[in-house]
């Protein structure tokens, strides 16, 4: 079963990637409520696809189970599982417990 904590913490370190390759006015706050898309998102797009690709890559590495954070049921979320850490981690954790 998928572990809240470990799958927070796999968001922070894909945040933790994208924040080496920005200047350091740029960088991402690691934080529940830090914002990945939207009005007021911390990232950009290109930023938002570099955290997805680097988060599904570690939760199948760490899971060893395939998410798909860009498909259908993703993106018909009433809200967005990219609201922010809180709502992309409780997505990935249902996710993971579905058979």
């Amino acid at each position: 079963m998928a572990n809240q904590d470990t799958v927070i913490e796999i968001i922070y370190r894909a945040l933790r990637n994208l924040n080496e390759e920005l200047e350091d006015d740029k960088r991402v706050a690691l934080s529940p409520e830090t914002k990945l898309f939207g009005p007021d998102a911390s990232l950009d797009s290109l930023s938002l696809v570099s955290v997805i690709v680097d988060v599904e890559t570690a939760v199948s590495d760490e899971f060893g189970r395939i998410v798909s954070l860009t498909d259908d049921t993703a993106m018909g979320q009433e809200v967005s599982p990219f609201s922010n850490v809180t709502t992309l981690t409780d997505y990935i954790v249902r996710q993971l417990a579905r058979g």
